[in-house]
């Protein structure tokens, strides 16, 4: 019996790809360093501030918000995002070890 692909990954590798690949977009981490700046703003001062398409922008806040780094809170007709800082902390402690590997040998 074969065993499927991603079992042969610990949860932890599986867990370091998926914030690798939302890291894997300029845009996206352009969003992120525009959240921390500024705190917290709605997809409209986004697209002024990365110069992409609003659904653009909306499908990579999607992407962030899925995988927890961001969160959003309605007001009126639009949804203020912010970063999740809970959950910023939480990957840093995924990612470092695996970001330090050379250091620590």
């Amino acid at each position: 019996m074969t065993i499927a692909k991603t079992e042969m990954y610990t949860s932890n590798q599986k867990e370091i790809a998926l914030f690798a690949k939302v890291f894997g977009h300029p845009a996206r981490v352009t969003i992120l360093q525009h959240l921390f700046e500024i705190d917290a703003c709605v997809c409209g001062d986004l697209v002024n501030e990365v110069g992409l398409a609003q659904p653009t922008i909306s499908q990579h806040l999607k992407e962030l918000k899925h995988l927890g780094l961001i969160k959003g809170k309605v007001e009126g007709t639009s949804v203020c995002y912010c970063i999740d800082k809970e959950n910023w902390s939480k990957m840093k402690d995924v990612m470092l070890p695996f970001l330090n590997l050379d250091i620590t040998k």
